[in-house]
């Protein structure tokens, strides 16, 4: 007999437990933590979450490893608010179990670049308004790009859980290493913000404010992030795996721009070669191109199969310690 069902139970009671717990500490008028929307060729996709408070740790130069932890810990202590409808130029949602929400707005005549969406809570007070900005890309984009974050654009160790752990909870957004070589690849394919950026990753949704943060201070360009919720649900204890997870964004971020092909930045730590892989056989033509890092031990047999398939297939593939140090990239960028 599987003890999961059993285990699913008691996850789920005990998680309702810890946010009725959180929820009494941080009791107060609903508030909205946004996130970076995107569009369609119709829509415009407002994104966010409803929690009880927002909290929003400022880094601080010297800061102790200590004080990193608790700071980053804080950012998982949420209370989310079920059930609230959230309104935004007459068009409503209701969040759902984790306070999550999506607004899927008219697009009419938004402007290419970023444009913010002024959104309520019902029952809040007049001006008490979040703004979500949701990216339009430009009619002159070439193509699009899509990458993964940890151990891609940050140094994070996502190849080892225990180094992914360290590093995650014991720096701030002051200490993350972005790679400088990551860098001068997102400013030659971004080409000064005319190609929309994506940002794909198994982070937890509670770390968005966060990444945006340490992107802004490196200077990569901004962009939506694709983040994952490890909340227990209803029907599900084990969340959705990370190239599921990898996979189902990517399929959302291409069927909201048919018309680019896209640029795949990776590594070959999380098996990113074969979600690649996946979208490419899918989405035949439309994957303009593949970058991995190898981080690590370097690439399993799993990712060289992928690769050689890929390449089989046309499509040109990047590999290598420093990106930016490929001669065959440099010439294509």
């Amino acid at each position: 007999m599987s003890i999961l069902p059993s285990l699913h139970r008691l996850a789920l009671k005990g998680e309702r437990a810890l946010d009725r717990r959180v929820a009494r500490r941080g009791r107060g008028a609903p508030v909205i933590d946004p996130y970076l929307g995107y569009a369609t060729p119709e829509t415009l996709v407002a994104r966010g979450r409803v929690l009880t408070a927002l909290k929003r740790g400022e880094a601080r130069e010297g800061q102790s490893r200590l004080g990193n932890l608790r700071q980053m810990a804080s950012l998982f202590l949420t209370s989310e608010v079920e059930g609230v409808t959230v309104a935004a130029r007459g068009v409503t949602a209701v969040t759902d179990a984790e306070g999550y929400f999506h607004l899927v707005l008219p697009r009419g005549d938004a402007l290419p670049g970023w444009t913010d969406i002024r959104a309520t809570v019902e029952g809040a007070e007049v001006g008490d308004e979040a703004s979500l900005p949701v990216l339009v890309a430009r009619p002159d984009a070439r193509f699009g790009i899509i990458s993964d974050v940890d151990d891609t654009m940050i140094r994070t160790g996502a190849y080892s859980l225990a180094k992914n752990l360290w590093t995650s909870f014991t720096g701030n957004a002051l200490t993350r290493e972005v790679f400088a070589d990551s860098l001068k690849l997102m400013e030659a394919l971004s080409e000064d913000g005319r190609n929309p950026v994506f940002y794909v990753s198994s982070s937890p949704w509670n770390l968005h404010d966060f990444l945006r943060d340490v992107f802004a201070r490196a200077g990569l360009p901004e962009g939506p992030l694709f983040l994952k919720d490890y909340g227990i649900s209803e029907t599900s204890l084990i969340s959705e795996s990370h190239g599921g997870h990898k996979g189902s964004a990517i399929e959302t971020i291409l069927a909201a721009h048919p018309d680019l092909s896209f640029v795949l930045i990776g590594d070959t730590g999380q098996h990113d070669a074969e979600v690649y892989l996946d979208a490419a056989l899918r989405h035949e033509g439309r994957v303009r191109r593949v970058i991995l890092r190898e981080p690590g031990p370097g690439p399993d047999e799993g990712s060289r199969r992928a690769l050689a398939a890929l390449k089989a297939m046309g499509v040109p593939v990047h590999h290598g310690g420093d990106l930016w140090d490929l001669p065959e990239l440099r010439r294509g960028a």
